[in-house]
C-alpha cells in the first residue's frame, strides 16, 4: 500500500501525536485532495501576502529559487500570512541547508525543484523528516515556537510537513513510476515551461509533445493517488487543469498581477 492511501485511510477526526488536528493542516488538505488555489510570492513585501490572504487565497507559493528573497524575507512574509494561510516555500534546490532553513521558519510544506530520479525524491523526503525516517537535523526557531512547543513540534513534524517535487524536466516523466513508488512524497508539481525547455520546445507549453508528457505525469499520479498540482499564468490557464482532477493550483506571479493591473489601467484611460 502506497504512503498515499495510508493517508486517505486515517479517521477524519484523527490527530497528529501533537496537538494540532490533522483537519486543519494544510497537508490534510492536499493530501485529501482539496482544491487549492494560491499564487506565488516573489517580493519580500508582508503587504503583499497580507493581501493575498484577505483574497481568500488557500495557500502562498514562497519562491526562493527565483527571486533575490532570502530566508529571512521569507520569515517575514511567513509571519504576515499566518495564521490563516499556509505557505510553502520553493527552496532554491534539493539542499539540506536551504530545506531546513524554510523548515524550521515555519513553512507548511516544501516544494523541491527539478527532482528527477528515485535517488533525489528520496532525499527530498530525507531532508524534510526528523529521525528515525529523516534525516533533518534539530533545531530551534520560529516553527518551534523559539523552543516553547519544541517536544510538540517534533512530535507532529513528520506528519504535518508536506514534501512537493516538481517535475520539471522530461527526465522526471522518464522516471514517473519510480518516482510516484517513493514513500513520503506528498505530491507532485508540474512546471510546464522547464519542461518545455527540456524538451528542446522552450515556452511552447501547449505543444502536443509537451501535452503528452504533461499526460504521462498526470496518469501515473491518478493511478498512484497522488495529487497533482500545476502552474498557470491566469485563472483562465488553470481552468482546464482544474477540471481535470489537479487540486494544487499556483494563479500568476506577484510580480505578473501586478504588472497586468498597472497595464490595464494604462489600456483603459489612455
Amino acid at each position: 500500500m502506497s504512503i498515499h492511501k495510508r493517508h486517505l485511510s486515517a479517521p477524519a477526526g484523527g490527530k497528529h501525536k501533537g496537538t494540532r488536528c490533522m483537519e486543519t493542516s494544510f497537508k490534510n488538505k492536499l493530501i485529501q485532495h482539496n482544491l487549492l488555489i494560491g499564487t506565488i510570492i516573489t517580493l519580500p513585501a508582508p503587504e503583499i501576502a497580507e493581501i493575498f490572504c484577505e483574497a481568500g487565497l488557500d495557500w502562498l507559493f514562497i519562491d526562493l529559487e527565483h527571486s533575490a528573497m532570502s530566508i529571512n524575507d521569507a520569515q517575514v512574509i511567513l509571519q504576515a500570512a499566518a495564521p490563516q494561510t499556509p505557505c510553502v516555500i520553493r527552496v532554491p534546490s534539493n539542499d539540506e541547508i536551504w530545506i531546513k532553513k524554510a523548515l524550521d521558519i515555519g513553512a507548511a510544506g516544501i516544494i523541491v525543484p527539478n527532482v528527477r530520479t528515485k535517488e533525489e525524491a528520496q532525499r527530498a523526503v530525507q531532508l524534510c523528516k526528523y529521525p528515525p525516517e529523516g534525516l533533518r537535523s534539530v533545531g530551534v526557531a520560529r516553527a518551534q515556537g523559539y523552543g516553547d512547543k519544541l517536544q510538540e513540534y517534533l512530535l507532529s513534524a513528520n506528519e504535518d510537513i508536506a514534501v512537493i517535487i516538481q517535475i520539471e524536466h522530461i527526465d522526471a516523466v522518464g522516471n514517473i513510476q519510480n518516482l510516484i513508488n517513493v514513500p513520503g512524497i506528498d505530491s507532485l508539481f508540474i512546471g510546464p515551461y522547464d519542461l518545455s525547455a527540456s524538451m528542446g520546445k522552450i515556452g511552447q507549453t501547449t505543444d502536443t509533445e509537451v501535452q503528452s508528457a504533461i499526460s504521462r505525469v498526470k496518469q501515473s499520479a491518478g493511478q498512484a493517488n497522488i495529487p497533482l498540482g500545476i502552474f498557470g499564468s491566469t485563472a483562465e490557464a488553470v481552468k482546464p487543469f482544474i477540471q481535470s482532477g489537479y487540486t494544487l493550483i499556483a494563479v500568476g506571479i506577484d510580480t505578473l498581477l501586478l504588472g497586468t493591473a498597472a497595464k490595464d489601467i494604462t489600456a483603459s484611460l489612455k
